[in-house]
């Protein structure tokens, strides 16, 4: 579940019909982003760029996200859901992973929910999370769909990192990642206000790792969602931390796609906000036109032929990369 202010769907029409910009880029109502404004610049120097930066591989990428979607509709409690978790299970056998496993209660009943952690150790004591959902909605909410962007392609991303990541020592900060559960709502936004009836996988691992004293720890969270687009534009989200997503779009710049990143502000309600909440500095990587007037979205369009290998090497490499830099900052920016 991910929604944008309704204040910025009004104004991106009117700056449709006015400029006559990008029409094919223009989104429904009350899910529309705005023509990014020029940002307030941040006051901050990035460690400078050092060695070969790595890069994803797309195609491997693609496969998984294939994978995953040929088991169908994955809502909660659900036989698809299961092979899903049994099959990411697979792919992370002998990494270090922890299974955070609780019942949700949800407007329509209580349900199994599973997050998904697997741990890559480093030197330091920095942790970087980089996370995505894995679930498609619950069949009393609308068309069943098969999430091809929307869940699958950030899910199989994280399986691509795991590989970059797999039998190597960081020399640095620790990296986690989360796939998280149970993102999505369980009602029509129309019966239950949706922060109220989505992100239950999400905030119980935030609300878990406050009382551990985990989340001292954290120097970021790196969200990733809806980020598998042939037409891949990733908003700028006004609801992340600033000095992050600056860090996101220099890691972009140094690779030579930044014409890919924020070209639009958006006011992204995602999985990050349980730790924006809770003073994490986080970033969403979300590009939220998908198909005209988000045509695909939640629909049983969202499939495998509207992405391209292309777009995860893209945003896993600017990922990677987005990792390295943080890694070398011993010394954070305060929270704007």
């Amino acid at each position: 579940m991910k929604r944008v202010k309704p204040g910025f769907l009004v104004l991106a029409c009117l700056l449709s019909l006015l400029a006559c910009e990008r029409d094919k880029e223009a989104v429904q109502a009350q899910s529309a982003s705005t023509p990014a404004a020029t940002p307030a610049i941040t006051p901050i120097t990035f460690p400078a760029d050092s060695g070969s930066a790595p890069i994803a591989n797309g195609e491997r990428a693609m496969q998984y996200v294939k994978d995953i979607v040929r088991f169908g509709p994955r809502p909660l409690g659900s036989a698809n859901h299961k092979k899903v978790e049994d099959y990411l299970a697979a792919h992370l056998r002998g990494d270090q992973v922890v299974d955070d496993v609780f019942t949700a209660d949800t407007p329509v009943g209580k349900f199994p929910v599973h997050n998904i952690v697997a741990k890559f150790p480093g030197t330091k004591s920095g942790i970087i999370l980089i996370a995505s959902h894995y679930d498609t909605n619950y069949p009393l909410r609308n068309t069943l769909y098969v999430g091809a962007n929307d869940g699958a392609s950030s899910s199989a991303l994280l399986l691509e990192l795991a590989n970059q990541l797999r039998g190597k020592t960081l020399d640095g900060d620790s990296v986690w990642l989360v796939w998280d559960d149970a993102e999505e709502a369980m009602l029509p936004d129309t019966e239950k206000p949706f922060l109220e009836d989505s992100l239950y996988g999400i905030t119980h691992l935030a609300e878990k790792w406050q009382a551990d004293g985990t989340l001292k720890n954290v120097k970021a969270l790196l969200l990733l969602d809806m980020i598998g687009d042939a037409d891949l534009n990733i908003d700028r989200d006004t609801n992340s931390t600033p000095w992050v997503e600056d860090l996101v779009g220099e890691a972009a710049k140094r690779l030579g796609y930044q014409s890919h990143f924020y070209a639009r502000n958006n006011t992204v309600s995602d999985d990050h906000l349980p730790f924006v909440k809770r003073g994490v500095a986080c970033a969403d990587l979300i590009d939220f036109t998908y198909g005209y007037n988000l045509a695909y979205w939640h629909t049983p369009e969202d499939t495998v032929d509207k992405l391209s290998p292309r777009s995860l090497e893209i945003v896993g490499s600017v990922v990677l990369e987005s990792m390295r830099i943080l890694d070398r900052m011993d010394t954070l920016p305060k929270q704007q």
